[in-house]
């Protein structure tokens, strides 16, 4: 009898990777979206689509099967824009208030949770999963949500509740429509208005997958689970890709000054336009940090890969981009 998997998030990058690993082991998958989502790209995968409010519990409830052996809550609000503060703590805190109490209530073997690095706030020190969480009161509210969200996944567990949460670093590979396929797109057309002086660590999409599954199988119950990867700067990713490109590459970043400035100016444009701005204050302070994180445990409980090289991610992200006519 083949496994059953609930999945949130499954039309997203990382969970149209989860459900393509899942469908290839042999796994029955039941996708989430949400009432006019879509449908068609859950099918293609090879999911069962199921259509629900996620900030709804009863409405969660009534589309999971019976006693899954596994649910993934990967849906997540990612804006780094203020206008979307009160959608994002419905979409990242009561959505995963409601699937925890799903999952309770329909019986469900493991829950595993993607969280984000961000759940630990801005860090001067290396992160791991011992690391005292800044977050609580972060003034971003992205930072501040993901916390939150662990605690509903904690609270859970005091229930009950057999969970595992993961922290990825910033996720990259084929498929990304939204993401670092933004700073491609911008490098491409020439219109990169510069570079900011941080630096992060990246981790390949496909890796990730897996330790979503591996996490199902070998997590311990109630632990967190950093995957991160390779340590760079963003003037080092930067050249990567306009090395793929056959682009000029920068000699230099921008100073922290100008994009403070400029994160400030960038959101008058949108109360005209609607639109979420380039730059925003919370977007400069990731991007002018230093994200450096230890996948040490993840590595040897999970069996997580940390190590696949930047460019191999970059390129399987632009070919992937070219095929799909996006560059």
């Amino acid at each position: 009898m083949s496994r059953q998997a609930f999945v949130t998030g499954g039309a997203g990058f990382l969970g149209a990777h989860v459900i393509t690993q899942l469908i290839e082991q042999g796994w029955q998958v039941t996708a989430l979206h949400r009432p006019r989502g879509n449908r068609e790209r859950l099918e293609a995968l090879g999911a069962r689509p199921v259509a629900a409010q996620l900030h709804e519990a009863s409405q969660v409830c009534e589309v999971m099967p019976e006693s899954p052996d596994a649910v993934f809550h990967i849906a997540g609000n990612t804006s780094l824009w203020r206008r979307q503060d009160a959608n994002q703590h419905r979409d990242n805190v009561l959505g995963t208030r409601a699937v925890v109490a799903a999952a309770i209530q329909r019986g469900a073997h493991r829950l595993v949770h993607t969280s984000s690095i961000s759940a630990y706030g801005i860090q001067s020190a290396p992160i791991t999963e011992d690391t005292p969480s800044t977050a609580a009161n972060d003034w971003i509210n992205y930072n501040r949500t993901k916390y939150l969200a662990e605690e509903e996944v904690r609270r859970g567990t005091e229930r009950g509740l057999d969970a595992v949460i993961l922290n990825p670093c910033g996720i990259i590979g084929a498929g990304d429509t939204h993401n670092w396929s933004q700073l491609i797109s911008l490098i491409n057309a020439g219109k990169l208005p510069g570079v900011p002086p941080g630096s992060g660590s990246f981790c390949h999409v496909g890796e990730v997958a897996r330790a979503h599954i591996s996490a199902w199988e070998k997590g311990r119950r109630g632990h967190n689970y950093i995957l991160s990867g390779i340590d760079a700067s963003f003037l080092e990713m930067v050249r990567i890709i306009c090395d793929i490109l056959g682009r000029k590459p920068p000699r230099r970043t921008v100073p922290t000054l100008v994009l403070r400035l400029a994160g400030q100016l960038y959101p008058i444009g949108s109360l005209f336009t609607g639109n979420e701005p380039r730059l925003t204050p919370e977007k400069v302070a990731l991007v002018t940090n230093r994200v450096v994180a230890s996948s040490a445990r993840a590595e040897q409980e999970l069996g997580f890969n940390n190590k696949v090289p930047l460019e191999t991610m970059l390129r399987e992200c632009i070919d992937w981009m070219r095929a799909e006519a996006l560059l």
